[in-house]
């Protein structure tokens, strides 16, 4: 009975120490615990602060202002003259199996989207969803069916404007993409693989990415300052929606980076900022007022940051100032860094060209600039392409029904040596194939030249402009040669 009345005793004493050891601790030794403030380690925690219906009420907002945009390319007619030229006719017959006296060429559909930006049916897409369309329908959120118009459209940017005859239609307001932030939630509106009205959410990865997708099409003209993130864009996205959580448009997704021709993790949008300005020139005006200040600029890299002694690895260097440019008149220098435009700061070469970009000739722009280490201030009233200051009409806007850029093709005249060489009286060097008919419909290769259209004699560009504008609603058979190979070749399709 002692022996357990002694374990008792020394069990009572050891739950008092107990007791008393961590009441000692908690009271004096929580610092064990607590993260200090010279400390680069820090617990991690989580703070739900976005509200659980972010997602939901962005989704409702914009939506309704995303369309479904149908286009058709209506098939041409190739008739049976064209088709006796060529030797691949005359040798296995029309593999169509068509009359005797036209072929008809395979009728070409597409589809994208597009966001309503006003209540009377103006309505914002890529120049790739509408190029070459002989028909565009819109389809609605609630399902209504519209025929479409052109209103103008900007290989530069990748922007068509349409319209539709409609009214009272919910439409996005324009957010401001310049204050637009990494890490911010977004969402993308459209219609991928035609499912009508999709949702994806997703951060913004990076802003003023320049991926170089426009610049076979537009060459040095394009502008490229996309929105990358990472919201799941796929083929019939684009031309439709970057919302943020308030569902403002912030951006016009426009393209993809994908070895697989789906979505691989990121994904691009033009500026919202850019787009207002490009839209509203094409409604006003029915032609794009770029401005241009006629620099060539080059990225600053480590390297000429230290050559230059810059502080930091940003804005935009002068590689070359055009003669009678906007930037000689204000006096803008070879070697010159742009690190401002009006008040917004320049962080690369892309970020220049969509700011200038933003402005019409004749604007009065002030540049803030390092030269020789000092910074300077410059105004510089913009000009047009051609250094003018006026505005573009109509009349000067880029005409839709251009030959070379249809056919997707730039040609140089041979000289009368290339000609002998060739055994020819003349023709036209193919310098460079670009997204166009030709492409699409041949596998004709850069450094082809073209000799004849439809049995006629080429030798200068002339000629073939008329020739194939006569030709509308039928079908070209180019004849030519290759320098390398011997013997004709012909290319045939639908025009």
């Amino acid at each position: 009975m002692k022996k357990i009345t002694g374990y008792f005793i020394i069990g009572i004493i050891s739950a008092f120490t107990a007791l008393a050891v961590t009441h000692y601790f908690n009271k004096n030794h929580t610092t064990v615990l607590k993260q200090s403030d010279q400390s680069p380690f820090k617990l991690a925690s989580y703070n739900n602060s976005l509200p659980s219906d972010a997602f939901v009420e962005a989704a409702k907002v914009s939506t309704p202002a995303v369309v479904h945009i149908n286009t058709i390319i209506k098939a041409k007619k190739v008739d049976r003259n064209m088709r006796n030229m060529n030797p691949f006719f005359q040798f296995f017959g029309d593999p169509f199996g068509g009359s005797p006296f036209e072929m008809p060429q395979q009728e070409q559909q597409g589809s994208g989207s597009g966001v309503i930006i006003s209540n009377d049916g103006y309505i914002v897409t890529n120049n790739h969803v509408v190029e070459g369309a002989d028909e565009i329908k819109v389809n609605l959120f609630d399902n209504r069916e519209f025929k479409a118009k052109l209103i103008g459209t900007d290989p530069s940017t990748d922007l068509s404007v349409i319209k539709i005859d409609a009214k009272d239609l919910q439409f996005l307001t324009f957010g401001n993409s310049d204050n637009v932030q990494v890490g911010q939630w977004v969402l993308a509106v459209g219609n991928p693989f035609n499912l009508a009205s999709t949702v994806t959410a997703g951060i913004v990865s990076a802003k003023t990415r320049n991926i170089n997708i426009l610049r076979e099409k537009a060459g040095n003209l394009a502008i490229e300052s996309f929105i990358q993130t990472d919201a799941a864009v796929n083929p019939g996205n684009s031309g439709g929606a970057l919302v943020d959580l308030n569902g403002n448009l912030i951006g016009i997704n426009s393209a993809i980076a994908t070895p697989t021709g789906s979505y691989a993790g990121y994904s691009f949008a033009i500026p919202a900022n850019l787009v207002n300005k490009i839209v509203r020139d094409m409604i006003d005006f029915g032609v794009v007022q770029r401005g241009f200040l006629g620099v060539n600029i080059r990225e600053i890299d480590d390297e000429l940051a230290k050559d230059l002694k810059l502080s930091k690895i940003q804005g935009a260097y002068i590689a070359e100032v055009n003669k009678e440019s906007a930037a000689e008149a204000g006096g803008v220098k070879r070697g010159d860094v742009i690190m401002k435009v009006g008040d917004a700061e320049i962080k690369n070469s892309a970020d220049l060209q969509e700011h200038v970009a933003r402005y019409r000739p004749g604007d009065k722009v002030k540049l803030e600039i390092i030269r020789d280490g000092n910074t300077i201030t410059k105004e510089v009233v913009l000009k047009s392409k051609d250094n003018k200051t006026d505005l573009l009409t109509k009349d000067d806007a880029p005409k839709s029904g251009n030959v070379f850029d249809n056919l997707g093709i730039s040609v140089e005249e041979l000289s009368s040596l290339e000609a002998k060489k060739l055994g020819t009286a003349g023709g036209l060097k193919v310098t460079k194939i670009k997204e166009g008919i030709i492409r699409q419909n041949t596998n004709m290769q850069e450094g082809f030249v073209i000799i004849g259209i439809n049995n006629k004699a080429v030798s200068k560009k002339e000629d073939l402009e008329a020739l194939v504008n006569e030709s509308k609603g039928n079908g070209i058979l180019i004849q030519g040669k290759y320098p390398d190979q011997n013997g004709l070749k012909y290319y045939a399709f639908g025009y």
